[in-house]
C-alpha cells in the first residue's frame, strides 16, 4: 500500500516563517500576520491573527469571553479537522472591535516551521 502525500488548499512560501497545525502540519498562518500572543483559548493560551489558512469556519454563536460578548465562529483546520479556535465575527463593545474578522489559534495545535532558528 503506498501512502500517497498530503495536498492542502494552500503552501505558505518556504522562505517565511509559518505556523502549521501540529496534527497533520497543514500550514496555518505566516508570522507576519501575527497581531499578539497574549490571548487566551478555550484551553490555553492562544495568538490572534490577521488572517489564514487552510481553515474552516463553522456557525457563528454569540459567546461571553474574557473580554465580554463576541460573536465568534469555531475554525477547525481543513486537512484533518481539528478544532483550532475561532474567528471572532463580531465584538459587541467600543474597545473590542479591533478583533472584528481575526483569527485565535490555540498554540496546542500550532508548530512553528520554516526559519525560526
Amino acid at each position: 500500500l503506498v501512502k500517497s502525500p498530503r495536498t492542502f488548499r494552500s503552501y505558505l512560501p518556504r522562505c517565511h516563517r509559518t505556523y502549521s497545525c501540529v496534527h497533520c502540519r497543514a500550514h496555518l498562518a505566516k508570522h507576519d500576520e501575527l497581531i499578539s500572543k497574549s490571548f487566551q483559548g478555550s484551553h490555553g493560551r492562544a495568538y490572534l491573527f490577521n488572517s489564514v489558512v487552510n481553515v474552516g469556519c463553522g456557525p457563528a454563536e454569540q459567546r461571553l469571553l474574557l473580554t465580554g460578548l463576541h460573536s465568534v465562529a469555531d475554525i477547525f483546520c481543513e486537512s484533518c479537522k481539528t478544532t483550532l479556535g475561532w474567528k471572532y465575527e463580531q465584538a459587541f463593545e467600543t474597545s473590542q472591535k479591533y478583533k472584528e474578522g481575526k483569527y485565535i489559534i490555540e498554540m496546542s495545535h500550532m508548530v512553528k516551521d520554516n526559519g525560526w532558528d
